[in-house]
């Protein structure tokens, strides 16, 4: 099919070897299955400025580097109206942020970013790293106001099945989120795990949660739940 085609421009990415196809694998299979000699654009994001740094490379490569510009421009608006939103709320709750179920893992690259640009308190993962492992101890312990689970890779569906993993461990109900009924579940697939546009959507997502009073963007139901623990 490679070769049918015949791509002026392939895009892959080099951020992780687990989730896609490799750069590597992609420069095999355009020296064996193509003779178009495309140009190859490899996207290695790993905090939200990388973000928009790739998607003004693909709009340079592309010969439509306005249009990234433009792009750019209006996501960063977006956003930048939300933060300047949560600077006025004085309560920052802490929140953790779980991007893998078993065994856990938080959320590290541009999720701190998010968390902390939203109105919260991210916990666990830094900013412009790869995603950490972390341990129920330590979760117990920094006990937080809000856990939020988006898992890579998963839709909402899937991770509503995958959550008795969570809440049939002991130290469960030990948490302050669980007993407070603010444990949530949120479309990774389509928002938090991809570097691209819809993270202008995913700071929508963590604003409503984290402060529903003031943000109503119209995500609950399609890009989160709210999930409902029971005995």
């Amino acid at each position: 099919m490679l070769e049918e085609l015949k791509p002026t421009h392939i895009i892959t990415q080099s951020q992780c070897e687990v989730c896609a196809v490799s750069l590597k694998d992609v420069q095999r299979a355009v020296c064996e299955l193509t003779s178009s000699n495309p140009v190859i654009v490899s996207l290695e994001p790993n905090a939200l400025d990388d973000v928009w740094a790739d998607i003004l490379r693909v709009g340079e490569a592309l010969g439509a580097p306005e249009r990234a510009e433009t792009l750019v421009d209006s996501l960063q608006s977006r956003m930048d109206d939300i933060v300047q939103r949560t600077h006025w709320i004085p309560n920052n709750p802490p929140l953790a942020y779980i991007e893998w179920i078993e065994p856990l893992m938080a959320g590290g690259n541009w999720m701190p970013e998010l968390v902390e640009m939203a109105g919260g308190v991210n916990l666990f993962g830094e900013s412009g790293k790869h995603s950490p492992w972390m341990t129920w101890d330590e979760l117990v312990t920094k006990n937080p106001d809000i856990i939020f689970v988006s898992p890579c890779g998963f839709d909402i569906t899937r991770t509503l099945e995958e959550m008795s993993l969570l809440s049939n461990r002991a130290e469960w109900k030990k948490l302050k989120a669980v007993g407070d009924g603010r444990v949530f579940v949120a479309d990774g697939n389509q928002y938090f795990n991809r570097p691209g546009p819809r993270l202008a959507e995913s700071l929508e997502i963590l604003a409503e949660i984290i402060h529903p009073n003031v943000f109503h963007f119209g995500h609950e139901g399609t890009g989160w739940v709210r999930y409902v623990w029971t005995v």
